[in-house]
C-alpha cells in the first residue's frame, strides 16, 4: 500500500466513525447522564456561550492528546486525531454555524441536503426536555418526513410537550 493511502483511509474512516460516535454520545450521554451540561443548549438564552460548550473542550482535549501521543509514540494515532479534528470543523460549520446561527451572518438553506440537515436539527429542538427527541446526528440527517413521523409517535407514546414553532422551514418538506 502506498505510504499516503493508509493515513488518508484512517482520516476518512475516523470522520465516518465520529458521526456514529457523535450520534451515540448525543443520544445516550448528552440526553442521558450528561444532560446537566447539554440542557443549556436546549433552553432559550441570549449569551454567546452555553454550558454545553464544555463538550467541545472535552472532545478537543482528547484530540490534542491524540495528536501528542501520535506525534511522539504511535504515528497512526496522529491520523485519527486529524480525522476527529476534521469532524469537529464539520460539526462547527453544520451545527453551530448553519443550524444555530452562531456566526455573524445568517443563512437558512432553501433546498437540498443542507435544508434537510437544518430541518432535522430544528425538529430535534422541538421537544421540551431531554426525552422524545429525534435526529441525534450532526452532519447526517434522515429524511424530514420520517423524523416528523417519529416525533408524532414519540409525542403520542410519551405525552410530550412540543415547542410552538413559527418556523415555516419546519412545515415544508425538503
Amino acid at each position: 500500500m502506498d505510504l499516503w493511502l493508509a493515513p488518508i483511509l484512517i482520516v476518512i474512516a475516523t470522520v465516518v466513525f465520529m458521526e456514529l460516535f457523535a450520534w451515540w454520545a448525543h443520544k445516550y450521554i448528552m440526553h442521558g447522564w450528561g444532560w446537566g451540561w447539554h440542557k443549556s443548549h436546549h433552553a432559550p438564552h441570549s449569551h454567546k456561550l452555553e454550558k454545553n460548550d464544555l463538550y467541545v473542550v472535552v472532545f478537543a482535549s482528547i484530540s490534542i492528546l491524540m495528536f501528542l501521543i501520535g506525534g511522539y509514540y504511535w504515528a497512526p494515532l496522529f491520523w485519527f486525531a486529524l480525522g476527529t479534528t476534521i469532524y469537529g470543523v464539520l460539526y462547527f460549520i453544520a451545527h453551530d454555524g448553519l443550524v444555530h446561527q452562531r456566526w455573524p451572518f445568517r443563512y437558512v438553506p432553501k433546498r437540498g441536503y443542507l435544508k434537510r440537515l437544518y430541518q432535522a436539527h430544528r425538529l430535534h429542538h422541538s421537544v421540551k426536555g431531554k426525552d422524545g427527541c429525534v435526529s441525534f446526528g450532526f452532519i447526517w440527517a434522515r429524511p424530514v418526513d420520517s423524523l416528523k413521523l417519529e416525533l408524532v409517535r414519540n409525542r403520542q407514546r410519551m405525552n410530550l410537550t412540543l415547542y410552538d414553532s413559527e418556523d415555516d422551514d419546519l412545515r415544508d418538506s425538503p
